[in-house]
């Protein structure tokens, strides 16, 4: 009888397949309502094709019930010929659903998510899947405001073999959410995506990658994220912030990535076989460990140079009886066969303060290998580690006590192998990374139809074009040119009458250095705008043209609403006579604009009424900045009644890494001192993480002010000469007790070293 019975059910089975398979349908659509209408009958095994074309403002709900022998599946026509611009978006609900194909660019969600595995609340996808799917700077133009570009829920569900590049404003691009029991314990998978360059975003929110949240960190979700690629994810310093328990994340590559994959929040973590290469690129890291029961084991890190939270490899301080949202205490991290080859920082109980004052405990750190071709040891130890027991490890270096204690000493010598990875020329030696690890391809990720482009347009890498001096031409060269190209501009005097936008990458320079003079009849010469990078080079600037009203500026950036990051540079230009009325700056910032760098080398600025550089529109405190990189050298500025450079951080975030000021080999006279420069100071630092003032000459001028707030900020004022100027001014707004700031070697006029 249960035989006849199983072969009945069987017959049933294949019946029920066939029956499927034989009504399912493809759908060949081409335009929004023939899917609307299509949308709700779709059964399993049906295929909707979308035409090739430019789907504007397009909200795609993709619902029904596949199987897995006959899921549900939207594609397009060609895949990478379906444009979904405007306010776009996908949605996903209901089991066995599969999608590819599908361009995102030219727009933004007009809700939470670009894709999002779910209908609404507890409608959510399962078994599902988007694949071969590009998602291409699309941006809500505010930065500020916050969304994700891809929202797993649901159970089950694969993201696979995608290219994501470019997110720009607030929000976490790929994101695991465990906000109910539906989506815990979910075995999402995330694999062969290609992940390229997101900008520094300048403020907390800038994640590549989230699995869960602090609110259910203490959930597991088995979530497994291998062989993905990571190109210059640079968007905050959690390029992957694990929130949750029990995920797997294993073979894939971080290349270029400033930033680290940081075990956050959840415990029973598994890291293997993932390759970061910094190639030393400022602030590139590895990964940071906090809570319980990680597993660090047959990872490779080359060439990392981050500090702090950002470095190399990282182990936390935790917080006695952390709430769930703080930093849980390190117990039984095992750090097995990793590799560390010229990682500048080590960083063991870090953290470590009044309030993270748990030390890692019941921890192993065994069969690592630490090497650096420059000798110089990469262990920093903020507390104690006698809760980590080191044993077997292999290091070319002396290193501190205790660690010493568990590392043989040898003299070794390196080989790079087939895969891309060094290891000791001795094949005896066992430490490190297992000799047969693959390392993935960024060729092998991603979709194969569509090209990954460089992040940045360089300066000087596209064509020359010489032009007269008049402003004519100078329109007409810019509106002609492409990103990259240089304008070389012929000896001569002009005015501009108009307001120059800048929209892509130029340089503009001086045929002959010094023999271009440029004024400018409106408020401002040059505006960057959202796609722009502007480099000056051997120009004549000055501003007695110019409208006879305060706040004039000789570059700004768009006042509101920018986007995209930029890059401004000036070389051996004059730029003079900004006093036409009060509040003549020089650079301008407006708010939400952020410069990646900005650099300013051999330049001479006199009779300016206001800044030179004014970098500090964002006063809310809310731990957002206006520019990352800002380097001045060998520059002169005399008579300046603000501040040469006024540039602020406020808040308590500590995701970021700057700003980073160098500011090296300058004069400044009579700089500083206008009744209306209210922060009284040449150069104004409020919560700069590291600045470097060293070599310069400071004569009748303001004081350097300095104000300390979070993230461990350093300060170096070094080897300076200071005649009829106050000594540097140091304060520490979020700690008691004497500033950090190591100011030493410089050279007072006497009486006035107060």
């Amino acid at each position: 009888m249960f035989s006849q019975l199983l072969k009945l059910t069987g017959f049933v089975c294949i019946s029920l397949v066939f029956a499927v398979s034989a009504q399912a349908k493809e759908h060949y659509v081409d335009n929004k309502d023939v899917f609307l209408e299509l949308s709700s009958k779709l059964r399993a095994g049906d295929t909707v094709v979308l035409k090739n074309g430019v789907w504007n403002d397009f909200e795609i709900l993709l619902k029904g019930q596949g199987t897995k022998d006959s899921p549900i599946t939207l594609k397009a026509e060609t895949p990478g010929s379906v444009i979904l611009s405007g306010q776009s978006n996908l949605r996903m609900a209901g089991q066995y659903l599969v999608v590819s194909g599908l361009v995102f660019k030219n727009g933004y969600t007009p809700s939470s998510s670009v894709i999002e595995f779910r209908e609404t609340k507890g409608e959510y996808a399962y078994y599902s899947r988007v694949t071969n799917t590009v998602i291409d700077n699309y941006n809500n133009p505010d930065k500020q405001e916050s969304d994700y570009w891809v929202a797993l829920y649901g159970k089950h569900n694969r993201f696979d073999h995608n290219h994501i590049v470019g997110k720009r404003n607030k929000g976490v691009t790929v994101a695991v959410r465990l906000t109910s029991e539906a989506s815990q314990e979910n075995y999402h998978r995330i694999d062969h995506n290609y992940f390229g360059y997101r900008p520094t975003f300048g403020s907390n929110g800038g994640e590549t990658l989230r699995i869960g949240t602090s609110h259910y960190s203490l959930t597991d979700s088995f979530a497994l994220v291998e062989n993905n690629y990571f190109e210059r994810t640079n968007g905050e310093v959690e390029i992957i912030s694990v929130k949750s328990g029990k995920n797997t994340l294993k073979n894939n590559v971080f290349f270029e990535a400033r930033g680290t994959l940081t075990l956050r929040h959840g415990n029973g973590n598994l890291i293997e076989n993932n390759v970061f290469f910094g190639n030393g690129l400022e602030h590139t890291g590895g990964i940071r460990v906090i809570n319980k029961d990680q597993i660090i084991r047959n990872n490779y890190l080359e060439g990392l140079t981050g500090y702090r939270f950002g470095s190399g490899f990282t182990v936390m301080n935790g917080v006695p009886n952390s709430s769930i949202n703080r930093y849980h205490q390190v117990e039984n991290a095992q750090i097995i066969n990793n590799s560390f080859i010229n990682v500048e920082h080590i960083h063991l109980a870090a953290g470590s303060d009044a309030e993270r004052s748990a030390v890692p405990v019941n921890s192993s750190m065994s069969h690592n290998l630490v090497f650096n071709k420059n000798g110089n040891q990469p262990f920093s130890l903020f507390d104690d580690v006698s809760g980590i027991a080191f044993s077997d490890n292999l290091s070319n270096l002396d290193l501190p006590s205790p660690v010493s204690a568990g590392f043989a000493r040898a003299e070794l010598a390196m080989k790079r192998a087939n895969n891309g990875l060094l290891y000791p020329v001795d094949s005896s030696v066992t430490s490190g990374v297992s000799r047969d690890i693959t390392v993935l391809s960024r060729d092998d990720t991603g979709v194969d139809w569509y090209a990954k482009t460089p992040a940045i347009v360089a300066f000087d890498s596209g064509k020359l074009h010489q032009i007269d001096a008049s402003s004519d031409a100078l329109l007409d060269a810019i509106d002609k040119a492409k990103s990259g190209d240089v304008i070389e501009i012929a000896a001569g005097a002009f005015v501009m009458p108009k307001l120059v936008f800048i929209d892509k990458t130029l340089s503009i320079k001086a045929q002959q250095k010094g023999q271009t003079k440029i004024a400018f009849e409106r408020s401002a010469l040059f505006e960057l705008r959202d796609g722009g990078s502007l480099k000056l080079e051997g120009l004549h600037i000055t501003g007695d043209s110019s409208p006879d009203a305060h706040g004039n500026a000789v570059v700004r950036t768009k006042k509101w609403g920018m986007i995209e990051n930029y890059r401004f540079e000036i070389y051996d230009s004059l730029i003079e006579s900004l006093d036409i009325n009060h509040s003549f700056h020089f650079f301008v910032t407006g708010k939400g604009a952020f410069a990646d760098s900005i650099v300013m080398a051999n330049n001479t600025f006199k009779d300016i009424t206001g800044d030179v550089l004014k970098l500090d529109s964002e006063i809310e405190d809310l731990g957002i900045y206006n520019a990352e990189f800002v380097t001045l050298t060998q520059n002169s500025f005399s008579n300046v009644a603000g501040g040469v450079i006024k540039l602020y951080r406020g808040g308590t975030d500590e995701s970021t890494f700057g700003p980073l000021l160098t500011v090296h080999k300058n004069t400044f006279s009579s700089v500083g001192r206008g009744s209306r420069n209210k922060a009284a100071a040449s150069l104004y630092l409020h919560g700069v993480q590291r600045s470097k003032v060293a070599d310069n000459t400071f004569v009748h001028s303001a004081p350097i002010v300095v104000e300390h707030t979070v993230g461990e900020p350093k300060t170096s004022i070094t080897n300076n000469s200071f005649t009829d100027t106050a000594a540097p001014k140091v304060k520490e707004l979020r700690v008691d007790g004497p500033h950090t700031a190591i100011i030493n070697g410089n050279v007072f006029a006497p009486n006035n070293s107060d």
